[in-house]
């Protein structure tokens, strides 16, 4: 399991991946959201963990719902 973790993806990989647009992704880069590794040619790359973290980090949590008191 370690080992599949570990993976790198592509950039258009890592888009399909979260289900947004590489503009999208490329966005969320420069807002310091994903830091991808670069290859020696300066290619993105992914792992699934950092993938599953943000997608982890980025769930909304339910609101809450207060009763108003007259």
């Amino acid at each position: 399991m370690q080992q599949h973790q570990s993976q790198l993806l592509t950039a258009r990989e890592a888009a399909g991946y979260l289900r947004i647009s590489l503009a999208s992704l490329w966005r969320m880069e420069q807002q310091g959201t994903l830091v991808p590794f670069r290859t020696l040619g300066g290619h993105r790359r992914y792992t699934l963990a950092m993938l599953n973290e943000y997608l982890e980090h980025s769930r909304r949590r339910p609101y809450s719902y207060r009763v108003r008191q007259a």
